[in-house]
């Protein structure tokens, strides 16, 4: 799924405009079917920012997660889209969560940063969620979480350019007379999910952007309701008991739906001892290479995402970091089935 912004109603993207010759009407013509396209009105919608290492971000991927590995957990995540594209996504989130045995249910906090087009729009959310266990059986066990949060949208105009600024002959020399009173957005957000799961599979859903949050800075432009569907497999590799845990296959499946753009993952982990690596397959836009070490309390991890799509040449592809930190805690006075899927 590749990730847009919205500007004025319409998909945001960076053009970088010429002084001489024919190339500057060229960019000219562009320019001007860009400022009537805004004024017309029309609405197109953004997508929420991705993360390849969805589990190393699982506040993110689904409320339910939260408190789920019991013990305090700390996530940081950095993602550098398309970074050979001037103007480029970076992204940025940081999340803490923990089981509290008071109120029978697991805490978290996320907070994220995105930014597009050399920072000429920011993104910033923040989000408080709770989730709830519940023992289905003796081996099945349910997640349900829900999230509250804002979202804030800035705008920086010193970047945009505008029809008004140009010069049929010297390009961009005149001063805008375009006026902002709304450059700067902070709209309520919420969500909600669940997770199913075993010692061995678990599966999930998670509903992002339930009040479809309205982030136009010039009319109106909503965020659409996000779904997504997560499930797999932690499957241990060795005849013996003492080696379970030790190596492991993990093959994955995610699918989400925004509006009427969709995404795909399907891929497969494998980890033994303190490293994992993983390969996946982004439908219709990349394949995606990932290495991680965890020893300890601390893991981090480095994907790389291979573009396939038509935008191969000019992306040279994406990067993403994460950084983890699982923290240990007292034994419960009752069993605890935390949720056993990949760290990366």
């Amino acid at each position: 799924m590749k990730k847009y912004n919205s500007n004025f109603g319409i998909k945001f993207s960076t053009i970088q405009l010429l002084t001489n010759g024919q190339a500057n009407m060229k960019k000219l013509y562009i320019a001007l079917i860009a400022v009537l396209v805004a004024t017309a009105g029309l609405k197109l919608h953004a997508q929420d920012p991705q993360f390849t290492q969805f589990y190393a971000n699982p506040l993110y991927l689904n409320p339910a997660f939260a408190g789920s590995k019991r013990c305090p957990r700390i996530a940081l995540n950095t993602r550098l889209q398309w970074t050979g594209i001037s103007g480029n996504y970076r992204t940025y989130a940081a999340s803490f969560d923990m089981h509290i045995d008071p109120i029978q249910g697991g805490v978290g906090i996320r907070f994220m940063r995105d930014e597009a087009g050399q920072a000429t729009i920011t993104s910033h959310n923040l989000a408080l969620m709770y989730s709830y266990q519940i023992k289905l059986s003796r081996k099945l066990s349910l997640r349900f979480g829900a999230e509250i949060g804002f979202m804030q949208r800035s705008l920086n105009t010193r970047n945009l350019t505008f029809g008004d600024q140009i010069d049929d002959r010297y390009g961009f020399v005149y001063a805008t007379q375009e006026v902002f009173d709304n450059a700067d957005k902070i709209m309520f957000d919420a969500g909600a999910g669940a997770v199913i799961y075993s010692d061995v599979f678990y599966g999930g859903v998670a509903f992002h952007h339930i009040t479809e949050p309205n982030e136009g800075f010039l009319g109106n432009s909503k965020l659409p309701f996000k779904f997504t569907a997560h499930a797999g497999a932690m499957i241990p590799i060795g005849r013996h008991r003492k080696y379970a845990g030790e190596a492991f296959v993990s093959p994955n499946i995610l699918f989400q739906l925004q509006q009427s753009f969709y995404q795909l993952n399907v891929g497969i982990y494998a980890g033994k001892g303190p490293f994992v690596g993983g390969i996946w397959y982004r439908s219709n836009d990349s394949f995606i290479a990932l290495v991680g070490f965890q020893k300890g309390i601390f893991k981090i991890g480095y994907s790389y995402d291979i573009t396939i799509s038509r935008l191969t040449n000019a992306t040279a592809g994406s990067h993403e970091i994460s950084l983890g930190f699982q923290f240990g805690c007292k034994e419960p006075r009752k069993r605890f089935r935390t949720v056993k899927c990949p760290s990366f």
